[in-house]
């Protein structure tokens, strides 16, 4: 089985997650120079041109693989799967829905096209569409999330696939990598422990909280509409969650989350923004230039995989 780096050509088996308002082309550009493959999401992106601006400024930056995740509720979807032809971009994520319209054009034009699902179920159907390779991500992780923890995806989609998998939610350290390859997983997506990174952009109180919090400090608010998110907690998530409890309308709750994530990106918000981080808040404690991190990800992973393969000896 080829590892992640040997299929996308990258230095680390190592996909940087598609964080909206988060993973601009610069930042993608920063994680690709640092190793990995580095990603623009365009979750937050209210035009489809926002997204060929971005290519161009993270192309500037890198001569690196880097690719682009397609949130596919957003209503410029269909735009942005075309400009990511016209721009050749190599590499595809895709998140919320399936992207099994675009599959045969991105195809055609050459692009390797990698889905992140929650449940194996979607996994084949993606599959059997034309999927290169898929990415399980666990429950455990920061923003959107699906139902099922990672150590149970990861090895069901496996065995669901005959493409590799790559492992996402839950990973910050070695110890969570080598779990990854011990599943059979071929590399991980990574998005938390990023936002401990010197060049991550988002306001410094964000990254402040990140690292105050512990094992306990997230929670999922969205459950009662069918948009789980995982999130630290703060007033808006409590008050979230008292109104999800009581039955409030979607229009209410939207009420509360509009322009949440921006809040806390930008603003540095910690109230009432929408902080979203993953379960492994809790285990990052500093903050450390991007090249550090991967290489402590990939150093520590192998060096698990070491020290249990001589234990079994």
């Amino acid at each position: 089985m080829k590892k992640l780096n040997e299929i996308l050509g990258t230095e680390f088996p190592i996909i940087q997650g598609g964080m909206a308002n988060i993973a601009t082309g610069e930042f993608a550009a920063a994680c690709s120079n640092a190793g990995a493959l580095g990603v623009i999401a365009t979750g937050h992106m209210k035009e489809a041109e926002m997204l060929r601006e971005q290519i161009h400024i993270c192309r500037k930056l890198t001569d690196k693989p880097f690719g682009v995740n397609l949130m596919l509720m957003n209503p410029c979807a269909g735009d942005m799967a075309k400009i990511i032809i016209e721009e050749g971009v190599r590499v595809v994520t895709t998140g919320a829905g399936s992207p099994g319209q675009y599959i045969p054009a991105w195809k055609e034009a050459g692009v390797t096209v990698i889905p992140v699902v929650a449940a194996s179920i979607l996994a084949k159907r993606l599959v059997r569409a034309g999927a290169d390779a898929i990415i399980a991500e666990g429950m455990e992780s920061g923003g959107h999330v699906g139902e099922m923890t990672t150590i149970a995806l990861v090895p069901q989609v496996i065995d669901a696939v005959d493409v590799p998998v790559i492992a996402a939610g839950g990973i910050a350290d070695g110890r969570q990598v080598a779990a990854a390859f011990a599943l059979g997983a071929c590399g991980i997506q990574v998005g938390t422990c990023l936002l401990a990174s010197v060049e991550c952009p988002i306001h410094d109180n964000y990254k402040q909280a990140i690292l105050k919090a512990k094992d306990s400090d997230t929670t999922v608010t969205g459950r009662s509409i069918g948009g789980p998110v995982r999130v630290l907690k703060n007033k808006m998530a409590r008050e979230y969650l008292a109104l999800e409890k009581r039955g409030a309308t979607l229009e209410e709750l939207e009420h509360i989350t509009l322009g949440g994530l921006r809040r806390a990106v930008f603003d540095g918000d910690m109230d009432r923004g929408s902080v979203m981080s993953g379960q492994v808040a809790g285990m990052l404690h500093e903050i450390k230039p991007l090249r550090q991190i991967f290489e402590e990800l990939y150093s520590g992973g192998r060096a698990v995989l070491e020290a249990t393969d001589r234990a079994w000896q």
